[in-house]
């Protein structure tokens, strides 16, 4: 077996990777608006009628924005960091 120096805690910090996540499974459908800009609406309106698969619709959708938001706080930490 090949030895690779990649593994999937490697795959989740890097910038290219999760933008490209954000773009594709985070905008996902497209038309008529992004999935998630509905959840978040229905969210805020109230989640009336939402039930157990919109709830887990909303956190696989979500989850690459999470991460970006993750990888843009731990590069401000360490700016403030340096200064």
């Amino acid at each position: 077996m090949k030895n690779c120096s990649y593994n999937m805690r490697s795959y989740l910090q890097n910038p290219a990777v999760i933008i490209m996540l954000c773009l594709t499974l985070g905008l996902a459908p497209f038309q008529p608006e992004p999935h998630i800009v509905g959840k978040i609406r229905w969210i805020l309106g109230g989640a009336n009628g939402m039930g157990l698969m919109d709830w887990f619709d909303f956190l696989f959708h979500g989850f690459p924005w999470f991460l970006l938001g993750r990888l843009l706080a731990i590069k401000a930490l360490r700016l403030k960091k340096k200064v």
